[in-house]
């Protein structure tokens, strides 16, 4: 049938199981806007239910054009009513967008309130308070004769939840063809939508101040959203605040190169969903011009770049890992490095233990949560006592002190006390912070093949960690020589910690007595300490514990 509207692009028409809805009548390409609208009716903030709500849509219909008044009451409502005065409530409780102003929180338009849900909608609903108009974005190209949807859920989460909400608020049961998916892929889709929605409740948690001192670990959240905003095929709202916060979260750290990109992509986003004239178009627009403006800019100084500072001619993935900060994958003859904060990360950027941190943790089949990838926290003891219990006072890499207590069957007493000296370094295999009722937020460990202690300093380590990767690491089957610096493939390991290499013994009595591994060499020949390297620490197939396991070479 042709348009009602006046719309060339659509028109309103019969949608089989459905009623009436919006079907596009030619090519609708990804970003148009496909419609402006003023809302017939307002309704004044947090009164949907109150009596005076009456007699002011009563009003407000009185005063409709006969098309606008026979336009509203053609709308569909899923409550009963016996007068006009509930009829008017139902279609109003039915239809309502939401509207953005200091008076409204809602309204109803003739021909927004007509576009149908679908969970993988081809459009984007908003409230443009520049335009003081509901408008309506294609997010992707939408054909001729397909019809136009937009979602009814603030929030998208796995199909049960989803059906659950649209039959207990709207009275349906959803078909679209997200929700039609076979078992396989719908599970799959379920996992990414309850994956996001985890982490927006991270990020919540971790406010202004994840920003300010977890830094990195915010970003990797980021990170993961969009990509699983890319694996969904969603570019909506949502992805475009992702790219927001990332954009946040850069240039509060002085980082105005990745600010500004990630303020770019932020508005190409909004662009699309709201519309270039939205509020959020032009407020991150501001900030990709000048990522300076932002308000929070300089807080930290910890990640400072210029804003021509991005590399250029960079592969798409290169430039993907560099934008987001990633730590390179090992490759084949690279040792695990200590440094690296995904694997041993600092007191800080530890999961919570009463978090389920998508990061660290999965769900499995019998519904608990387990680690999804294997950490180490890494602590130098600073003090250390034994009152009802071990307890000690440890120093991370980021030098801040922290507490661990002992809530082992033996409470401590299973350590050798020449183990427990200060200045010796805690390993502890997937450590998590723990709010103590006593004393600041800490580490609580219950498990005794957990911890290992290392008889060196965390600096020491860290030293120790640098010559590791610097000679033992094989690359192309090269590596270097520890005494002289020559780099072969013929070398000899040191027979004694097998980790160290050398042209021969001129060079191995150098490294002996000149570089230090007389000493170097007796740590090494821990196989704990040995395996911290060669441990695959980016395979997860089950726990690990102490003493390691580690792939053979």
């Amino acid at each position: 049938m042709p348009s009602t509207t006046g719309n060339p692009l659509y028109a309103l028409q019969d949608v089989p199981g459905k009623g009436k809805g919006l079907v596009a009548i030619e090519k609708i390409f990804k970003g148009t806007r496909i419609l402006s609208e003023e809302p017939i009716i307002t309704i004044p903030r947090n009164e949907l239910n109150s009596e005076r709500l009456r007699t002011t849509i009563s009003q407000q219909i009185d005063a409709l054009s006969e098309h606008q008044r026979q336009g509203f009451l053609s709308m569909h409502s899923i409550y009963p009513y016996g007068n006009t005065a509930e009829q008017y409530l139902g279609i109003l409780r039915t239809n309502t967008l939401p509207i953005d102003t200091d008076e409204s929180g809602g309204g109803i338009f003739l021909e927004a309130c007509r576009i149908n849900h679908a969970c993988d909608n081809n459009a984007q609903k908003g409230w443009n308070e520049n335009t003081m108009t509901h408008t309506v974005h294609a997010l992707r190209d939408i054909n001729k004769g397909e019809e136009i949807t937009i979602t009814y859920i603030v929030v998208l989460r796995d199909r049960k939840a989803r059906r659950e909400a649209l039959q207990a608020k709207f009275d349906f049961e959803c078909l679209c063809p997200l929700c039609s998916l076979p078992l396989e892929q719908s599970q799959e889709s379920d996992r990414r939508l309850d994956e996001i929605h985890c982490l927006d409740g991270v990020i919540d948690q971790l406010g202004t101040e994840g920003v300010l001192s977890s830094p990195l670990r915010t970003l990797r959240y980021f990170d993961q959203q969009v990509l699983l905003y890319n694996e969904q095929g969603r570019e909506d709202v949502g992805l475009a605040q992702a790219y927001v916060n990332a954009a946040q979260i850069a240039i509060a750290n002085s980082d105005l190169a990745r600010g500004r990109i990630f303020a770019e992509r932020a508005v190409s986003v909004w662009r699309t969903a709201l519309g270039g004239d939205s509020t959020q178009a032009i407020e991150n627009g501001t900030i990709a011009r000048d990522p300076s403006k932002y308000i929070l800019y300089g807080v930290s100084k910890k990640w400072r770049t210029t804003e021509d500072e991005a590399p250029s001619g960079l592969e798409s993935s290169d430039f993907e890992d560099w934008l987001w900060r990633r730590e390179k994958p090992k490759i084949l003859g690279q040792l695990a490095n200590l440094r690296s904060r995904a694997t041993f990360p600092g007191f800080i950027d530890l999961p919570d233990e009463n978090d389920v941190d998508p990061e660290f943790y999965e769900s499995s089949h019998t519904g608990r949560y387990r680690p999804r990838r294997h950490w180490c926290f890494l602590g130098e003891i600073v003090d250390f006592t034994t009152l009802l219990r071990l307890q000690m006072e440890i120093k991370d890499v980021d030098g801040t002190t922290i507490p661990l207590y002992f809530y082992t069957d033996s409470r401590g007493s299973e350590l050798v006390p020449a183990q427990v000296q200060k200045g010796y370094t805690v390993a502890i295999l997937y450590a998590e912070r723990h709010a103590f009722m006593f004393c600041e937020p800490g580490i609580r460990h219950e498990d005794p093949q957990m911890i290992k202690i290392f008889p060196l300093s965390l600096h020491k380590l860290l030293v120790l960690n640098d010559q590791v990767q610097q000679f033992s690491t094989e690359l192309d089957g090269i590596r270097m020589c520890h005494g002289c610096g020559k780099k072969a493939a013929s070398l000899h390991r040191c027979s004694k910690c097998s980790s160290f290499w050398y042209c021969g013994r001129a060079c191995q009595v150098a490294g002996w007595n000149e570089k230090g591994h007389k000493s170097d060499c007796k740590f090494l020949k821990d196989p704990d300490l040995r395996e911290l390297f060669v441990l695959k620490w980016d395979e997860f197939d089950n726990h690990i514990r102490f003493p390691l396991h580690a792939t053979k070479d």
